[in-house]
């Protein structure tokens, strides 16, 4: 039976939202290496729209400790506060996310079935309600939360500045943080556009040591109109029901 690690990057963003215990560690922060991962949150908070391709790597590791390795494609196109598309591809799955700021559709285009509830006004409430409501995490969501109250940077227990790099003929600056259970490297890019161009995350609660990297191709003025946002399902498609772990939470709690 294999054993599948859960994704590094909701890892990540969960290890990130949780304040953590004071550590020794602390004189191994570098505060100009922190201070640059907050003002690429800051500059992501800013833009107005943006279309990003990214290519992802996931390490899964079998109970024997053999590692394999899975690549997905992922496609967004946001608009601030309230549009979203995703096409998120690999190969056991495609799936599409859209967001129109009253509703929410996940299309699952391979078999054909989607399913819709209404949403708050925001990406960001989006987000928040999809993880708490229905255990579910939206691709890249972490571009959300970046330069937010719910991503604060208390967790991190070193950091440092590795030093120029080039992503793909992009110039970047390297970083390298660490946190409980966590390692994780970020290529930023450098100048007037602070932009993630790479990350790589690698868990340390497996001696096999899995990672999750992520290389992000940026459009910052992409062409769309307000029907990119917008769900119509085809003929054929099926409609399910999304199931509400926190309805049924409440519900159990209040029958006690």
């Amino acid at each position: 039976m294999q054993k599948f690690q859960k994704t590094m990057l909701g890892m990540l963003m969960g290890l990130l939202i949780t304040p953590a215990v004071a550590q020794d560690e602390a004189n191994a922060i570098d505060a100009d290496a922190m201070q640059d991962l907050v003002n690429m949150g800051t500059y992501l908070r800013s833009l107005k729209a943006f279309r990003v391709k990214v290519s992802t790597e996931n390490e899964v590791v079998l109970d024997d400790g053999q590692k394999l390795q899975y690549e997905t494609s992922v496609d967004m196109l946001a608009r601030a506060p309230d549009g979203l598309r995703v096409h998120d591809v690999s190969d056991n799955h495609e799936r599409m996310y859209f967001f129109d700021g009253e509703s929410f559709t996940l299309w699952a285009k391979r078999v054909n079935y989607y399913a819709s509830v209404d949403a708050p006004p925001t990406i960001l409430g989006l987000v928040n309600k999809l993880e708490e409501n229905f255990g579910l995490s939206l691709p890249l969501s972490d571009l959300f939360l970046w330069g937010t109250d719910e991503a604060t940077t208390s967790a991190i227990t070193s950091a440092m500045d590795v030093g120029p790099a080039g992503i793909n003929g992009t110039t970047c600056e390297q970083y390298a943080f660490r946190q409980e259970g966590v390692d994780w490297q970020l290529w930023i890019q450098r100048g007037d556009y602070p932009l993630p161009c790479k990350l790589v995350i690698t868990s340390l609660t497996d001696e096999a040591r899995p990672q999750y990297s992520a290389v992000y191709d940026w459009d910052l003025a992409p062409s769309f109109n307000d029907e990119a946002f917008i769900f119509v399902a085809p003929d054929d498609a099926q409609r399910v029901v999304l199931e509400n772990l926190k309805a049924e939470v409440d519900s159990d709690e209040a029958e006690k």
